[in-house]
């Protein structure tokens, strides 16, 4: 038997154990974080606000980032945690019983199939994948495992966005007939000039399945939100929050058709994603539309740059992630503005650590947060493809558009292997 295959089957074996002796006691869950970056920080420390984990492992292909990392790891525990560039031997560590993947997209699908073949628990960013045909194969993955497993849209746990849900589902704005979204913001840029990658950074490795491109720090650490190749821009990076969350508040799954228009208006040639995007989300309830500029401009309404509406037959909901205000219909009727309070991070990763230890359920599992990726995913591909393309629930896939289709799956660069058999 390799290697690689026997210490991974001897640490499912060792993970799965360990969870049942945790379970309801003291033992701190054992985690590894893969993606030590700025994200990555985040959720440890909702983690420990939580409390009952214990990091063990570390892995990132950045050795400063391991640095900073393990700084801030010594202020909250009194153990090391044992360091790794390759998440390979990251999950290979002994006793590992849970894993937070916190790397760019095109770095979540295999590491996040290999942990569901080892029994570890998951807590994956968003989106679940870079393309769709990852995000099935991550699916299918976890559908064969027992993991407990969170995919980091923590929006959900909004104070704001939770009540303003639950009003609408209630009726009180009576029969939602639209819902629109956007996030209006001038995007932080940084020098495009390709360069030597820094010293401590394993560009090659960085890159991974995803082509390699001449490093900036425009493409590297945090600024690949909008580079296509690795983030594939503002939509789904940022504003795949609200559509997630229109799809919970109004029970949407996958819409039948999305049509997108736009590009490059203003920051061509510092990005490669849209700075001027429009989308119209056909979802069999009702219409669901999208709208970002990420240049600077002199907006109108900058108390609504960031956020979504419901319009209601009775009234209209409009929500961000610190409060809603419904407005009835009826002229002259008094706004309502509800402030609620409440951190949603540290809520979600509670969430998903409280199912740990219980092997309940979670707010967001792979299946549900496959239908907000591939959503938003859609969207770029007809952006791509002539503007339109129409979702096939059947077969899970597009329909009638070849060219479209082709863009489900993204050749991986060798020696990695796509994990999509289909």
């Amino acid at each position: 038997m390799d290697r690689r295959v026997f210490l991974g089957t001897l640490a499912a074996g060792t993970a799965l154990a360990g969870r049942t002796r945790g379970a309801g006691a003291e033992a701190p869950l054992k985690v590894g974080l893969i993606g030590c970056g700025w994200y990555g920080g985040v959720v440890l420390k909702a983690a420990f606000e939580t409390g009952g984990v214990e990091v063990v492992a570390l892995c990132d292909v950045d050795s400063a980032h391991l640095d900073e990392m393990g700084t801030m790891l010594a202020e909250r525990q009194s153990k090391t945690p044992a360091r790794y560039k390759d998440w390979r031997e990251a999950l290979d560590h002994e006793g590992l019983q849970a894993v937070v993947i916190a790397t760019p997209p095109h770095w979540h699908a295999l590491p996040f199939i290999e942990a569901c073949r080892r029994g570890l628990d998951i807590y994956c960013e968003k989106p679940l994948a870079y393309d769709i045909r990852e995000g099935q194969a991550m699916v299918e993955a976890a559908r064969a495992s027992d993991a407990v497993i969170q995919v980091g849209f923590q929006r959900r746990h909004s104070p704001a966005i939770g009540q303003a849900a639950r009003y609408i589902q209630d009726g009180g704005p009576g029969r939602v007939v639209t819902a629109a979204a956007q996030i209006h913001y001038p995007a932080e840029l940084r020098d495009p000039t390709p360069k030597a990658p820094p010293a401590s950074l394993d560009w090659d490795f960085w890159c991974g399945p995803a082509p390699k491109l001449p490093y900036s720090e425009q493409v590297g650490h945090f600024a690949w939100r909008l580079e296509k190749a690795y983030g594939n821009g503002h939509l789904v990076d940022w504003g795949i929050h609200w559509i997630d969350a229109i799809r919970m508040a109004l029970g949407l799954g996958m819409p039948r058709a999305v049509t997108a228009a736009g590009g490059l208006y203003a920051l061509k040639g510092r990005i490669t994603t849209p700075d001027v995007l429009q989308v119209c989300f056909e979802f069999e309830e009702c219409p669901v539309t999208w709208n970002h500029r990420i240049f600077p401009t002199a907006e109108f309404t900058p108390e609504t740059n960031i956020g979504m509406s419901f319009f209601g037959e009775k009234e209209s909901v409009f929500l961000n992630d610190r409060r809603y205000v419904v407005a009835p219909v009826e002229k002259g009727a008094e706004r309502r503005t509800v402030e609620p309070k409440g951190n949603a991070q540290v809520a979600h990763v509670k969430d998903w650590l409280d199912a740990v230890r219980t092997r309940g359920k979670v707010s967001c599992p792979p299946e549900d947060a496959f239908l907000s990726t591939a959503t938003v995913q859609l969207a770029m591909i007809a952006l791509e493809t002539g503007g339109r393309v129409e979702w096939d629930a059947g077969t899970g896939g597009v329909a009638g558009n070849p060219e479209a289709a082709a863009l489900l799956k993204r050749d991986y660069r060798g020696p990695w292997t796509h994990p999509w058999k289909g």
